[in-house]
């Protein structure tokens, strides 16, 4: 990555790079790119695959593969975002995925057939995030979490947003005739939220959204049954989305004291 231009703060950098408007940053382009080579797991930046015929190209041509400190970033990534952590307030939209039951699935299934089922899972929702330019914020539990900002995904951000999760119910089975092979449900949600890169202190970085309109789409996630994706209005004003037709309800959300609008859609197909 490119060093920062000497008229300009970090925080103005980042800005820049996660809200471009309608042309995408140098950053998104390249990522843009780099989800079309094979294959997972890449960065979680910049979409640098780190296997297969796409890893041995990158390595060659970009000098990129898996950081030593933290393996989720390339060595590029890495460097930027030591060098220059921090981040930027910005508008985006989120998707939080939550397999639902999960502990009885675990009870059911045992450790090792759960941990390929989560495997899977996670593979599957990495693509749907890859392919759609959203950024994967975290793989963790039973939960996957996918960023979508301008300056990655372009003007339709949140549109995009809404379309993976849609995509990724289908991609987990529901609305098949066969059933889900595993039971989700997702958030959407669009607002403001702090997004950058964090440090430890022994020096390792992280990329992460922070704010209350995070904790929105986690809690969405969180109550969202098997099969459905709730959005919120702010969500599909934002999309240029059709709410007619769609059920409407009014959640009260733990930490919250007004309800919120959500509209539930399902699968896409």
């Amino acid at each position: 990555m490119a060093e920062l231009a000497k008229d300009i703060t970090v925080e103005q950098a980042w800005e820049m790079i996660m809200t471009s408007g309608r042309e995408y940053t140098q950053m998104g382009r390249m990522r843009h790119l780099l989800k079309f080579l094979p294959r997972n797991p890449r960065c979680r930046i910049c979409n640098a695959p780190f296997a297969g015929l796409g890893g041995a190209l990158v390595k060659l041509f970009y000098g990129k593969q898996p950081a030593r400190a933290n393996p989720l970033f390339c060595n590029d990534c890495e460097v930027f975002a030591s060098k220059y952590p921090g981040g930027a307030e910005i508008e985006l939209a989120m998707v939080f995925a939550d397999i639902r039951g999960s502990t009885a699935l675990a009870e059911k299934l045992g450790s090792r057939e759960f941990s390929r089922l989560i495997d899977r899972f996670f593979r599957v929702a990495t693509d749907v995030f890859i392919h759609s330019d959203g950024l994967i914020e975290k793989l963790i539990g039973d939960e996957v979490t996918g960023l979508y900002v301008p300056g990655f995904a372009g003007p339709q951000y949140t549109r995009r947003a809404v379309q993976a999760a849609r995509q990724l119910l289908e991609a987990t089975g529901h609305g098949s005739t066969a059933g889900p092979w595993v039971p989700v449900g997702v958030g959407v949600h669009h607002g403001k939220a702090f997004v950058g890169a964090v440090g430890s202190k022994d020096g390792i970085v992280d990329f992460t959204a922070l704010g209350d309109a995070v904790n929105v789409a986690a809690r969405l996630a969180s109550v969202a049954g098997p099969g459905e994706v709730l959005v919120t209005e702010e969500a599909i004003l934002k999309a240029g989305l059709e709410p007619d037709g769609h059920e409407q309800r009014l959640l009260n959300l733990k930490g919250r004291n007004a309800p919120i609008a959500v509209r539930v859609f399902s699968a896409a197909g």
